[in-house]
């Protein structure tokens, strides 16, 4: 996709009420991409790997395989001391749930919040976090501010939070805020 098709896509998005995070979720790229596009800037645009996974969403059967491989990269981490898993809105939300299931844990949903990069709040109609030792899933890596945001509302939630696990880690990071991150993909620019 050319760059004026992303920038129309998201110019769209925009205007059909999505926040800058939503649509970095939607077209798969950071927020700084997202930024920049939308700006119409003519500066240098940002490094940026956009990550297509739609052949993998569209099957729950897909899906169902990249949660039992997250939940065994959870069970090598943690063994068996995790009690729910916790899944960023909206990507990370089908694979929190395949790993919550694999585990017999949990499922919590923190949900994307208008108010800057990487806000979000807990989801009251899912499980809850206060004294539970967490797993945070999500599907793309880009900076780490929607996850390290993430962490923080978990911690002020009271919950222990044991490990972050991605589809595709866009950066050479292993730990956010001191809690080990993996990523089923590495992907970075060389």
């Amino acid at each position: 996709m050319s760059i004026e098709e992303l920038r129309a896509l998201a110019t769209n998005l925009r205007k059909e009420g999505l926040n800058t995070q939503q649509i970095a979720d939607e077209l798969s790229l950071s927020q700084d991409t997202i930024a920049w596009l939308l700006a119409g800037s003519s500066d240098e645009k940002p490094k940026d790997i956009q990550i297509g996974w739609r052949t993998i969403g569209v099957r729950p059967s897909r899906i169902a395989a990249i949660g039992h491989i997250m939940a065994d990269v959870a069970t090598e981490e943690c063994g068996d001391k995790l009690d729910t898993v916790v899944g960023i809105s909206i990507n990370g939300i089908l694979f929190a749930n395949e790993v919550a299931s694999q585990l017999d844990c949990d499922v919590a949903i923190h949900r994307n919040v208008d108010g800057g990069a990487g806000h979000g709040s807990l989801s009251n109609k899912y499980g809850q976090v206060s004294g539970k030792r967490v797993m945070i899933v999500d599907d793309v890596l880009s900076t780490g501010v929607t996850i390290k945001r993430t962490i923080e509302s978990m911690r002020e939630a009271g919950a222990e939070v044991a490990l972050c696990v991605v589809l595709v880690n866009k950066t050479g990071r292993n730990e956010i805020e001191g809690v080990p991150l993996r990523g089923i993909i590495r992907a970075a620019v060389v």
